[in-house]
């Protein structure tokens, strides 16, 4: 593993913090199929992220978990600003990089992500075609979400205080006040509504996963964005890449996963349900990462390779 810092393309201000995964006897003479593995908001590249991509790694792909703009060790001002443009265009930044390597073959690289890192990425691929497979682990589309609840039980415009609430903030932090923020998990374990949301808790604010860049909340001003945004925006006309989305069969996020494969006009896309993991247990329960690894592995392994495949015919 090797930990790298580049220029954001999209902002050359903010320089991005990443971690570089090398599959078993590299060779920098050769080119490997490459995959970006984004974070859950309010994440950074060490927790699961890093997992995944490290696990991801050993299957012989080239991986790299970063941090987003204004979040970890990646560069910008406000701290924490969770402006979902901003993330989806992170991924396309990831990817610029990616293309300037010697030992990364631009037409074989994937892109997947965990939690709302998911939702992100698939709104990446939407309109950047060089991601030639897409995989997503406990997707949330951070806007339904906060629309409509985590069970999706709350009507969206129910949600225009949260608008509101995102102007205000802006008013405040344009004139000098110190910039509000707000939770993206429970700040607390009191806060947590349910079971699974108490493990979102645990897993940023306890020894479970905590770590000291990733300290759960996001900048009251990102509701703006958040709320009118669509992850999968388009998702029915323009996602036809490969796709292979996991997620528990006992998540409260799964109606996400479900969404996505419903919109998705890819004719090659599957759900693979892990049974009696929830949202959470995919971040890090051994045996439920375990599995997952193992299905985007495979997916990954036979979609890039068909790439190069394809590429080849085309020449």
């Amino acid at each position: 593993m090797e930990k790298i810092s580049f220029v954001n393309s999209n902002n050359p201000t903010i320089v991005l913090s990443a971690f570089v995964n090398f599959p078993e006897n590299f060779d920098a003479s050769q080119r490997y199929p490459a995959i970006v593995v984004s974070h859950p908001g309010g994440g950074v590249k060490e927790q699961t992220a890093g997992t995944y991509a490290a696990e991801l790694a050993q299957l012989g792909f080239v991986t790299i978990a970063y941090d987003a703009s204004y979040q970890g060790e990646s560069g910008g001002a406000p701290r924490q600003l969770e402006n979902p443009h901003i993330r989806t265009e992170d991924v396309s930044a990831v990817i610029d990089h990616l293309s300037t390597l010697p030992y990364i073959d631009p037409e074989r690289i994937g892109a997947m992500g965990i939690c709302a890192g998911a939702g992100y990425t698939v709104n990446a691929a939407i309109q950047d075609r060089r991601v030639k497979a897409l995989g997503t682990v406990s997707a949330v589309n951070i806007g339904a979400m906060f629309r409509n609840g985590w069970d999706n039980s709350v009507r969206s415009i129910d949600a225009l205080p949260y608008v509101e609430a995102g102007s205000h903030a802006r008013t405040a932090d344009a004139t000098g006040g110190a910039i509000a923020t707000m939770p993206l998990a429970p700040m607390s374990e009191a806060e947590a509504p349910n079971e699974e949301l108490r493990q979102a808790w645990e897993y940023y604010h306890t020894p479970r996963a905590e770590y000291p860049t990733a300290p759960g909340f996001a900048t009251l001003r990102s509701l703006n964005q958040i709320i009118t945004y669509d992850a999968y925006h388009m998702a029915d006309v323009y996602l036809t890449q490969p796709l292979q989305i996991v997620a528990g069969s006992v998540a409260g996020s799964k109606w996400m996963s479900e969404d996505l494969f419903d919109r998705a006009a890819a004719s090659d896309k599957a759900l693979h349900v892990v049974e009696g993991a929830n949202h959470m247990d995919l971040y890090d329960g051994a045996a439920f990462v375990e599995e997952a690894v193992d299905v985007l592995g495979a997916f990954f392994r036979d979609r890039l390779a068909a790439a190069t495949a394809v590429e080849a015919v085309a020449q």
